[in-house]
Protein backbone atom coordinates (compact mmCIF):
# COMPACT_ATOMS: atom_id res chain seq x y z
CA UNK A 1 0.00 0.00 0.00
CA UNK A 2 1.34 3.32 -1.02
CA UNK A 3 0.67 6.23 1.05
CA UNK A 4 1.07 9.82 0.11
CA UNK A 5 0.20 12.95 1.89
CA UNK A 6 0.15 16.84 0.07
CA UNK A 7 -0.07 20.39 1.50
CA UNK A 8 -1.55 22.84 -0.87
CA UNK A 9 -1.41 26.73 -0.04
CA UNK A 10 -5.13 27.10 -0.90
CA UNK A 11 -7.98 24.79 -1.27
CA UNK A 12 -8.02 26.40 -4.85
CA UNK A 13 -4.85 24.47 -5.70
CA UNK A 14 -5.45 21.46 -4.07
CA UNK A 15 -8.29 20.91 -6.31
CA UNK A 16 -6.34 22.08 -9.56
CA UNK A 17 -3.84 19.02 -8.61
CA UNK A 18 -6.36 16.77 -8.16
CA UNK A 19 -8.58 17.51 -11.29
CA UNK A 20 -5.18 17.14 -13.30
CA UNK A 21 -4.75 13.61 -11.58
CA UNK A 22 -8.18 12.34 -12.28
CA UNK A 23 -8.06 13.31 -15.75
CA UNK A 24 -4.55 12.04 -16.45
CA UNK A 25 -5.47 8.30 -15.01
CA UNK A 26 -8.97 8.73 -17.43
CA UNK A 27 -6.71 9.31 -20.23
CA UNK A 28 -4.15 6.55 -19.13
CA UNK A 29 -7.20 4.52 -18.89
CA UNK A 30 -8.00 5.32 -22.48
CA UNK A 31 -4.70 4.40 -24.32
CA UNK A 32 -4.70 1.36 -22.56
CA UNK A 33 -8.51 0.74 -23.92
CA UNK A 34 -9.79 0.25 -20.52
CA UNK A 35 -13.07 1.65 -19.33
CA UNK A 36 -12.77 4.25 -16.39
CA UNK A 37 -14.34 3.96 -13.08
CA UNK A 38 -14.74 6.57 -10.46
CA UNK A 39 -17.06 7.22 -7.40
CA UNK A 40 -17.66 10.83 -6.67
CA UNK A 41 -18.05 12.57 -3.53
CA UNK A 42 -20.27 15.85 -1.72
CA UNK A 43 -19.39 18.85 -0.84
CA UNK A 44 -17.69 21.96 -1.15
CA UNK A 45 -14.28 20.83 -2.15
CA UNK A 46 -15.36 18.31 -4.80
CA UNK A 47 -17.66 21.20 -5.90
CA UNK A 48 -14.21 23.24 -7.36
CA UNK A 49 -12.90 20.09 -8.57
CA UNK A 50 -15.99 19.48 -10.81
CA UNK A 51 -15.87 23.10 -11.80
CA UNK A 52 -12.45 23.11 -12.70
CA UNK A 53 -13.20 19.74 -14.62
CA UNK A 54 -16.15 21.20 -16.53
CA UNK A 55 -14.10 24.50 -17.54
CA UNK A 56 -10.90 23.27 -18.48
CA UNK A 57 -10.72 19.82 -19.39
CA UNK A 58 -14.72 19.45 -20.46
CA UNK A 59 -13.70 19.42 -24.31
CA UNK A 60 -10.43 17.78 -24.20
CA UNK A 61 -11.76 14.58 -21.93
CA UNK A 62 -13.22 11.45 -23.52
CA UNK A 63 -16.40 11.52 -20.90
CA UNK A 64 -17.89 8.40 -23.14
CA UNK A 65 -15.08 6.32 -21.83
CA UNK A 66 -16.10 7.17 -18.00
CA UNK A 67 -18.21 6.00 -15.38
CA UNK A 68 -19.07 7.91 -12.92
CA UNK A 69 -20.54 6.76 -9.35
CA UNK A 70 -21.63 7.75 -6.24
CA UNK A 71 -19.59 6.83 -2.89
CA UNK A 72 -23.05 7.52 -0.83
CA UNK A 73 -25.98 9.43 -1.07
CA UNK A 74 -28.68 11.00 1.03
CA UNK A 75 -32.17 9.52 0.73
CA UNK A 76 -33.49 12.61 -0.88
CA UNK A 77 -34.97 12.93 -4.47
CA UNK A 78 -32.42 14.15 -6.82
CA UNK A 79 -33.44 17.46 -7.36
CA UNK A 80 -33.63 18.27 -3.61
CA UNK A 81 -30.59 21.01 -2.62
CA UNK A 82 -28.94 18.08 -0.45
CA UNK A 83 -28.59 15.35 -3.16
CA UNK A 84 -24.64 15.06 -4.10
CA UNK A 85 -26.15 14.08 -7.69
CA UNK A 86 -28.17 17.67 -7.83
CA UNK A 87 -24.37 19.16 -7.22
CA UNK A 88 -22.72 17.39 -9.62
CA UNK A 89 -25.39 17.26 -12.29
CA UNK A 90 -25.31 21.29 -12.10
CA UNK A 91 -21.79 22.10 -11.87
CA UNK A 92 -20.21 18.80 -13.73
CA UNK A 93 -22.86 16.94 -15.61
CA UNK A 94 -24.83 19.33 -17.43
CA UNK A 95 -21.46 21.16 -18.93
CA UNK A 96 -20.13 17.43 -20.09
CA UNK A 97 -21.01 15.79 -23.22
CA UNK A 98 -21.19 11.92 -21.33
CA UNK A 99 -23.35 9.49 -22.16
CA UNK A 100 -26.69 9.19 -19.66
CA UNK A 101 -25.85 5.21 -19.48
CA UNK A 102 -22.39 6.51 -17.64
CA UNK A 103 -24.23 8.18 -14.99
CA UNK A 104 -25.00 5.38 -12.17
CA UNK A 105 -26.89 7.85 -9.88
CA UNK A 106 -27.62 6.48 -6.59
CA UNK A 107 -31.75 6.43 -6.39
CA UNK A 108 -32.16 8.17 -3.28
CA UNK A 109 -36.15 9.16 -3.61
CA UNK A 110 -36.35 5.42 -3.42
CA UNK A 111 -37.04 2.52 -0.86
CA UNK A 112 -33.15 2.97 0.51
CA UNK A 113 -32.87 -1.16 1.38
CA UNK A 114 -34.27 -2.06 -2.29
CA UNK A 115 -31.81 0.52 -3.78
CA UNK A 116 -28.67 -0.42 -1.73
CA UNK A 117 -29.33 -3.94 -3.28
CA UNK A 118 -29.93 -2.29 -6.65
CA UNK A 119 -26.41 -0.08 -6.74
CA UNK A 120 -24.74 -2.81 -5.60
CA UNK A 121 -26.09 -4.85 -8.55
CA UNK A 122 -25.05 -1.93 -10.89
CA UNK A 123 -21.75 -1.13 -9.42
CA UNK A 124 -21.04 -4.87 -9.93
CA UNK A 125 -22.43 -4.66 -13.33
CA UNK A 126 -20.11 -2.34 -14.73
CA UNK A 127 -17.05 -1.83 -12.93
CA UNK A 128 -14.20 -4.95 -12.84
CA UNK A 129 -13.59 -6.99 -10.13
CA UNK A 130 -10.66 -8.13 -7.84
CA UNK A 131 -10.59 -9.77 -4.59
CA UNK A 132 -14.17 -10.74 -5.44
CA UNK A 133 -15.48 -7.48 -4.75
CA UNK A 134 -16.20 -4.11 -7.25
CA UNK A 135 -12.88 -2.20 -7.82
CA UNK A 136 -13.07 1.50 -8.67
CA UNK A 137 -10.41 3.15 -10.76
CA UNK A 138 -10.52 5.97 -8.36
CA UNK A 139 -12.59 6.98 -5.83
CA UNK A 140 -13.03 10.49 -4.11
CA UNK A 141 -13.26 10.92 -0.47
CA UNK A 142 -13.91 13.77 2.23
CA UNK A 143 -13.93 13.53 5.70
CA UNK A 144 -16.72 15.42 8.29
CA UNK A 145 -15.51 17.43 11.86
CA UNK A 146 -16.34 13.73 13.18
CA UNK A 147 -13.90 11.53 11.24
CA UNK A 148 -16.64 9.65 9.33
CA UNK A 149 -15.84 9.22 5.30
CA UNK A 150 -18.31 8.63 2.86
CA UNK A 151 -21.41 8.22 4.97
CA UNK A 152 -19.60 5.30 7.16
CA UNK A 153 -19.82 7.36 10.71
CA UNK A 154 -18.34 6.88 14.00
CA UNK A 155 -21.76 5.45 15.28
CA UNK A 156 -21.84 3.09 12.53
CA UNK A 157 -18.04 1.87 11.94
CA UNK A 158 -19.28 -1.69 11.57
CA UNK A 159 -19.86 -0.51 7.76
CA UNK A 160 -16.20 -0.75 7.37
CA UNK A 161 -16.05 -4.54 7.62
CA UNK A 162 -19.62 -5.13 6.07
CA UNK A 163 -19.64 -7.79 3.40
CA UNK A 164 -22.21 -5.75 1.32
CA UNK A 165 -21.16 -3.66 -1.33
CA UNK A 166 -23.87 -0.69 -0.10
CA UNK A 167 -25.67 -0.47 2.77
CA UNK A 168 -27.95 2.24 4.50
CA UNK A 169 -26.36 4.32 6.80
CA UNK A 170 -28.55 6.84 8.98
CA UNK A 171 -26.35 9.89 10.37
CA UNK A 172 -26.21 10.21 13.63
CA UNK A 173 -27.09 13.55 14.59
CA UNK A 174 -30.10 14.00 12.22
CA UNK A 175 -31.46 10.45 11.89
CA UNK A 176 -31.79 10.93 7.70
CA UNK A 177 -31.05 7.70 5.76
CA UNK A 178 -28.01 7.11 3.45
CA UNK A 179 -27.04 5.16 0.80
CA UNK A 180 -23.15 4.38 1.49
CA UNK A 181 -20.51 2.43 -0.28
CA UNK A 182 -19.03 0.30 2.34
CA UNK A 183 -15.06 0.10 3.65
CA UNK A 184 -14.13 -3.68 2.00
CA UNK A 185 -15.49 -1.92 -1.13
CA UNK A 186 -13.75 2.02 -0.59
CA UNK A 187 -10.53 -0.02 -0.04
CA UNK A 188 -10.39 -2.39 -2.72
CA UNK A 189 -10.10 1.28 -5.08
CA UNK A 190 -7.30 1.03 -7.33
CA UNK A 191 -6.62 4.97 -6.31
CA UNK A 192 -8.01 6.50 -2.89
CA UNK A 193 -7.77 10.17 -2.43
CA UNK A 194 -9.45 12.74 0.76
CA UNK A 195 -9.59 16.04 -0.21
CA UNK A 196 -9.53 17.85 2.83
CA UNK A 197 -10.03 21.46 3.28
CA UNK A 198 -10.79 24.06 6.25
CA UNK A 199 -9.70 24.89 9.30
CA UNK A 200 -12.61 22.83 11.18
CA UNK A 201 -10.61 19.64 10.25
CA UNK A 202 -7.45 20.52 11.50
CA UNK A 203 -8.05 19.31 14.60
CA UNK A 204 -9.05 16.17 13.37
CA UNK A 205 -6.63 16.01 10.72
CA UNK A 206 -3.46 16.17 13.19
CA UNK A 207 -5.38 13.26 15.31
CA UNK A 208 -5.67 10.96 12.59
CA UNK A 209 -1.88 11.50 11.48
CA UNK A 210 -0.83 10.92 15.11
CA UNK A 211 -2.32 8.15 15.64
CA UNK A 212 -4.32 9.10 18.49
CA UNK A 213 -7.59 7.82 17.65
CA UNK A 214 -9.40 5.64 15.08
CA UNK A 215 -12.27 7.42 12.86
CA UNK A 216 -13.91 6.14 9.87
CA UNK A 217 -11.46 7.73 7.72
CA UNK A 218 -8.34 6.46 9.82
CA UNK A 219 -9.18 3.11 8.67
CA UNK A 220 -9.37 3.38 5.08
CA UNK A 221 -6.47 1.49 3.90
CA UNK A 222 -6.29 -0.03 0.57
CA UNK A 223 -5.26 -3.70 0.18
CA UNK A 224 -3.71 -3.02 -3.39
CA UNK A 225 -4.18 0.33 -4.41
CA UNK A 226 -2.54 3.85 -3.59
CA UNK A 227 -3.79 6.32 -1.23
CA UNK A 228 -3.27 10.26 -1.17
CA UNK A 229 -4.07 12.84 1.26
CA UNK A 230 -4.50 16.46 -0.45
CA UNK A 231 -5.02 18.96 2.25
CA UNK A 232 -5.22 22.09 2.25
CA UNK A 233 -2.80 24.38 5.23
CA UNK A 234 -5.68 25.51 6.86
CA UNK A 235 -6.80 21.80 7.62
CA UNK A 236 -3.24 20.96 7.63
CA UNK A 237 -2.03 23.45 10.02
CA UNK A 238 -1.41 21.54 12.95
CA UNK A 239 0.85 18.63 11.07
CA UNK A 240 4.58 18.77 10.88
CA UNK A 241 5.34 16.59 8.04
Amino acid sequence: MSCKVKIFRTSRELAEAFALDLVNEIREAEKKGLTFTAALSGGRTPHSVFSLLAEKYGDSVNWSNVHLFWGDERCVPPEDFYSNYRMTYKILLSRIKIPESNVHRIRGEEDPEKEALRYSGEIVSNTRSLNGLPAFDHIMLGMGNDGHTASIFPENSELLNSDKICAVAVHPGTGQKRITLTGKVINNAENLTFLITGLSKARIIEQIFNKKANFPASLIIPVHGKIKWMIDEKAGRLLRI
